[in-house]
């Protein structure tokens, strides 16, 4: 009998941990793509299909060096804008045909703040990339990987403050953190081996 009871405690104590892991772990991770999924899309669209007229129409700032650079165009802005707003769209169609009320609820005015800021981030760096001298392509270390999140929960604190706090969780926040860089890194290495970009980071 004493085994039993030994056997039981043992596999509730398995069953708790799984359950801490699904609410601590999986649940924030799910969240987090959820959330993200209109923000992380348009940076590689926009390197994808990208091209054309600079948006600086290759001038200079006061320093001498490019305001943004020939990497940042008008034809990628409006791409990757836009196929952000389409995921966004994908998944509002997808919760309303699959009611899942694990999953936050995107509105058409998040999705677009999102995809809006993600390309609004990644050009507010490449604006100081160049004052600080740093050519097209060369690393910067934090602000490579989360101009998206800053740029993206930048305009949903002042268009849709009421939705970001709701559903960007401190677990969900904190995920959001430490994917997101790995989802650069891995997306940035993919468009290097299919020579859309010039550099793997």
């Amino acid at each position: 009998m004493s085994n039993l009871n030994v056997y039981v405690c043992s596999l509730l104590q398995v069953l708790e941990c799984y359950i801490i892991s699904i609410d601590l772990i999986i649940i924030p991770l799910i969240w987090a793509l959820w959330i993200m999924l209109p923000a992380y899309v348009p940076n590689p669209v926009a390197a994808l299909l990208g091209g054309g007229t600079p948006i600086d129409f290759g001038k200079n700032y006061s320093d001498g060096n490019r305001i943004f650079g020939d990497g940042k165009t008008y034809r990628g802005l409006i791409t990757g804008i836009l196929a952000g707003i389409i995921t966004g769209l994908l998944l509002i169609w997808f919760a309303g045909r699959f009611p899942a009320s694990v999953l936050p609820q995107h509105t058409l005015l998040s999705v677009t703040l999102l995809a809006c800021g993600a390309l609004l981030g990644d050009l507010v760096k490449s604006f100081f990339k160049r004052r600080f001298g740093k050519d097209r392509g060369s690393k910067w270390p934090i602000a490579d990987q989360y101009d998206l999140v800053a740029g993206a929960f930048l305009l949903l604190l002042i268009g849709d403050p009421a939705w970001l706090l709701d559903v960007v969780t401190l677990p969900v926040f904190l995920v959001i953190l430490i994917i997101t860089p790995v989802l650069h890194r891995a997306t940035n290495i993919i468009g290097y081996i299919f020579k859309v970009k010039e550099v793997p980071w």
